[in-house]
């Protein structure tokens, strides 16, 4: 068994930590990408004949020329999100089955936002500024009690967001069109449409992916929906709100807004989000990061191992379905 990572190697240092890494070699033999950033020439060497192969951020397409050196291939896992960097119509036409670690990343970006909804309900942000600024005050407040939190997508975040919310007392109201109403039940929430989400929410949290469908999904037109005081946490994409439609409701509105993710990135040093008090910008690190990296390189290895052993992995990805994915 040939394990191949052809992730460059500042990245496997990243996701690999010596553990999963004498893990893998229980497994098979292992190559690993020496250089910085793979090229398609050593990506060529390298995966010849592999039976698994892993890839990361900084890989690009898994071509024919490429995979034509490795024509065993049982399994590619990829140590990131989506799959739309490396997967080719070779790889369909081949039929070879390919998982990625949204799912593990999705924690880390659901308990991220959640982090922020209870700061944000809290009014934590503010207080810390006028406190900062030498003021006092300890006022308004609110607790996770009697609150309804709009979801926007069920995809791996969204569902642990969910997840995580059923430890207070909200009512959670889901948008996702890919869902029926008994999937949404048994999520523990309630299946509502995006208008009648952003006009009853009292903190809106959007978890849909990047998609055509989703472009700008929210605007000026829906956004001044949102009641006076509701919170927008945006750890999903920049792309899916129009920034200019936001801005005139941040002007207009007494709302607030968490945003980890514009368009383009960085936003640009005189963006106007930057001067609002009520908005917080952080810089796109809702997702795993630091020592929780570690965490892709464990799973990854586990996807490996319950491959081989027959089980069933939840984190292979429905091709198919592949335009309504991140």
């Amino acid at each position: 068994m040939k394990i191949c990572l052809l992730q460059g190697q500042e990245v496997t240092n990243t996701i690999f930590n010596k553990t999963s890494i004498e893990e893998l070699k229980k497994i098979g033999e292992v190559v690993i990408n020496q250089e910085e950033k793979p090229t398609n020439e050593n990506v060529k060497k390298l995966i010849k004949n592999a039976n698994i192969v892993i890839t990361s951020w900084g890989n690009d397409l898994l071509t024919k020329d490429i995979l034509d050196n490795a024509p065993d291939i049982k399994l590619i896992v990829h140590a990131a999100g989506s799959i739309k960097p490396i997967l080719s119509k070779e790889i369909n036409k081949r039929e070879i089955p390919i998982a990625n670690n949204a799912k593990v990343l999705g924690k880390g970006v659901a308990e991220t936002t959640l982090g922020l909804t209870i700061t944000s309900v809290k009014n934590i942000f503010y207080l810390s500024q006028q406190t900062t600024r030498g003021n006092w005050i300890r006022k308004p407040i609110r607790e996770m009690v009697d609150l309804t939190i709009g979801v926007i997508g069920a995809g791996w975040v969204g569902k642990h967001y969910i997840k995580l919310l059923q430890a207070f007392d909200v009512d959670v109201l889901l948008y996702d069109p890919t869902l029926t109403d008994g999937q949404v039940s048994k999520l523990g929430a309630t299946k509502a449409d995006l208008n009648k989400l952003l006009t009853d929410s009292d903190v809106i949290s959007i978890h849909a992916p990047a998609i055509d469908e989703t472009y700008h999904l929210l605007h000026y037109d829906n956004l001044s929906l949102l009641k006076d005081g509701a919170i927008l946490i945006n750890t999903a994409r920049g792309s899916i709100i129009d920034e200019q439609g936001l801005l005139h409701v941040l002007q207009e509105k007494d709302i607030f807004a968490c945003i980890d993710v514009t368009d383009p990135e960085p936003p640009t040093e005189n963006h106007p989000f930057r001067q609002l008090d009520n908005v917080i910008l952080t810089p796109h690190i809702a997702g795993l990061a630091g020592n929780g990296k570690f965490a892709i390189g464990k799973n990854t290895v586990d996807i490996i191992k319950r491959f081989l052993n027959n089980e069933k992995i939840d984190e292979i990805v429905n091709i198919k379905n592949i335009d309504n994915l991140a």
